[in-house]
């Protein structure tokens, strides 16, 4: 008893949000594992697992970990960001297909692990999932209310803008921006293959510096969104297209005045936004000073993936109307759309663009995105500051999480089933 209630008054020190968000990293850790473990072991042994098309991966995976609830983690992509963490930097690359921000942070990080990048890799992507969980909790707390109207930004002055949202811009993380901000966080671990945000991949790092980028904004604290957004360029290729909405969120800051001294005013506080073009132009400067090509990234992706730009809507049609499991991954992205129309009032139109723009971006890469799109949705957070809103009624909240609940568990399952090309 006593042991307990040193423990309870050490919990009781901890700083909000982290208690909350802690629990949820731990908790949807410990059930992963254990899916994932039970899942192998039901699967693993079949005749016709792993199927052709996917034996080279479940090779690579063993050679990673012989541990299963470990390596489990690891697919496609994994190993090619396992590969550009170890290029030596003194001799030419061929390999530009991928931002470099991600196999860049385990350079260093790897030597401190005995020289095990993939390691490293997938600590730097666990660490950056408790980001995402805290400026979540931290974007939910200023944007969201359980109130049905509008509050006002929480912002000082004259300038102060009416917020879509609902949110009264406390920090404290109580009452009910507290309340609604956990609830926006559940949505986020709830959204279709959120369990990627465990693996060895990009989406964990790249939600997380968006979350905090439109954080810091809401905030004014523009020099630091710069900064982070800078890095968040660099994660992936999407990035640098964060910039507009970000600008977005700075007009209506002004409320949306276009007079001469108001655009001053604009440039004057958000100029480190070009922070985030200059990142993408650090990656293709990079790829210069390897290759002598500023373009050499584009150029691979055409070559190994077959990635050209095209128009979305029509690369979206041919899903629609193509083979069986392209149009089930495209009726989820045409769903996501639809949630941001419907909530397009409370979401205003920063958070509407930039949620239309993370559906449509990965579609403009063409027919090849549509292996990958279920991993690409997960950038759509918009979308779970929508659910949360619907949730304030207890019942359809009990019945949104346990249709999500469902949902992801399938994924996980044919993720593991050797199915894996289903989700990336």
């Amino acid at each position: 008893m006593v042991g307990t209630g040193r423990v309870g008054r050490a919990l009781a020190r901890v700083p909000a949000p982290w208690p909350y968000v802690l629990a949820v990293f731990l908790g949807t850790k410990i059930v992963f594992t254990l899916v994932g473990v039970l899942t192998l072991a039901a699967f693993d042994g079949t005749e016709w697992a792993p199927p052709p098309d996917e034996a080279q991966m479940r090779q690579q995976q063993r050679e990673v970990s012989p541990h299963g609830w470990l390596s489990l983690w690891f697919a496609w992509d994994s190993f090619l960001y396992h590969h550009l963490a170890r290029l030596p930097l003194d001799e030419p690359w061929t390999d530009f297909a991928f931002p470099l921000l991600y196999p860049f942070l385990a350079r260093p990080l790897a030597p401190l692990l005995g020289g095990d990048t993939a390691l490293a890799l997938l600590v730097i992507a666990n660490v950056a999932f408790v980001g995402v969980l805290y400026y979540g909790v931290r974007l939910g707390e200023r944007l969201l209310t359980d109130d049905r109207g509008p509050a006002t930004d929480r912002a000082d002055g004259p300038d102060a803008a009416t917020s879509r949202i609902g949110g009264s811009g406390a920090a404290g993380g109580s009452g009910d921006g507290g309340r609604a901000a956990r609830r926006f966080v559940r949505y986020l671990v709830l959204l279709p293959t959120a369990f990627l945000f465990h693996a060895a991949l990009t989406e964990s790092l790249f939600l997380c510096l968006t979350l905090a980028t439109f954080y810091y904004a809401e905030k004014r604290r523009w020099l630091l969104v710069g900064v982070i957004g800078f890095f968040l360029a660099l994660s992936r290729s999407a990035g640098f297209f964060v910039a507009l909405p970000l600008v977005l969120v700075l007009l209506r800051q002004g409320g949306y005045r276009l007079r001469p001294r108001a655009l001053w005013g604009y440039l004057r506080a958000g100029w480190p936004l070009l922070l985030l073009p200059a990142g993408w132009l650090s990656f293709m400067a990079f790829c210069w000073w390897q290759s002598g090509d500023w373009f050499a990234y584009k150029h691979a992706q055409e070559q190994g993936w077959n990635i050209r730009v095209q128009n979305p809507l029509g690369v979206l049609w041919h899903g629609l109307t193509g083979a069986a499991p392209d149009a089930v991954r495209v009726w989820i992205a045409v769903l996501f759309l639809a949630v941001l129309v419907a909530g397009a009032r409370r979401l205003g139109l920063p958070y509407l663009v930039y949620g239309v723009m993370m559906v449509l971006v990965p579609l403009s890469m063409g027919t090849p995105v549509y292996k990958s799109l279920l991993r690409y949705l997960l950038a759509v957070f918009p979308v779970a500051l929508v659910l949360a809103g619907w949730a304030r009624r207890p019942q359809l909240d009990v019945w949104l999480t346990a249709v999500l609940a469902v949902l992801q568990g399938a994924l996980f399952v044919i993720w593991l089933a050797y199915w894996t090309h289903f989700i990336i």
